[in-house]
């Protein structure tokens, strides 16, 4: 009695690909690896750059603030502590921004508001993804402008924008008038390094480089 043998069906990984691959796609923007290496990354810049600050203790420590003799005496003074303190300082005008903030919660939703529409409608939305809104369909370029528009009505059309230049005007007053009265020291002065550089500026454009070239990839990699 002979048996039948059942053909064999060929099996295919197709589809099951293609499952994958729409799984993966359909992802979350806050759930993507460039997301999650973007926030990693200005994580570790924020704690490298707290851990260069100076003690607390020397920075109001009474018995070292003294009225400068002149005007050019108090521009020797800031532009020293400015090198010194410059982490410290970019805390403190970082701190009173915030508590301006918390305080006009209307300006903080709509900053955190304008900061996800750029991070999740352009900078880790896939490009095989196009915008979508109210059934139609947004270009890359009109996306990149529409935001652009966006955060210049809501920075100088707004009350928003009055809120961080009146933030910032604050700190920078503490800022000159801490660096203005405050004696540098020699001891201080000769450990400091001199080939570092000074300002907030400076400390800001470094950090933004760093996280910048480090999340490239990652943001490449979304966009691609």
């Amino acid at each position: 009695m002979s048996t039948t043998v059942p053909p064999v069906l060929p099996i295919s990984t197709t589809t099951v690909a293609a499952a994958g691959s729409i799984e993966s796609q359909s992802q979350p923007p806050i759930a993507t690896p460039a997301f999650r290496a973007f926030i990693n990354h200005i994580t570790d810049t924020v704690r490298n750059g707290l851990s260069q600050r100076r003690p607390w203790a020397e920075l109001a420590d009474r018995s070292a603030f003294a009225k400068p003799e002149s005007f050019s005496d108090a521009t020797v003074r800031v532009r020293k502590n400015y090198s010194y303190f410059r982490v410290n300082y970019l805390a403190v005008v970082a701190s009173i921004v915030a508590v301006s903030l918390f305080t006009h919660p209307f300006s903080l939703v709509v900053l955190l508001g304008l900061l996800a529409a750029w991070l999740f409608l352009y900078l880790f939305r896939p490009s095989d993804q196009p915008l979508v809104i109210f059934g139609r369909t947004f270009s890359d370029t009109q996306t990149l402008l529409g935001l652009v528009a966006l955060s210049v009505f809501v920075v100088f059309l707004t009350s928003v924008g009055s809120v961080l230049i009146s933030a910032l005007m604050v700190g920078v007053a503490v800022v000159l008038v801490h660096g203005a009265i405050r004696v540098p020291e020699d001891l201080f002065l000769d450990d400091q390094d001199t080939s570092a550089s000074t300002g907030f500026l400076s400390f800001l454009n470094g950090a933004a480089s760093n996280v910048a070239a480090a999340t490239a990839p990652a943001m490449a990699a979304a966009r691609g």
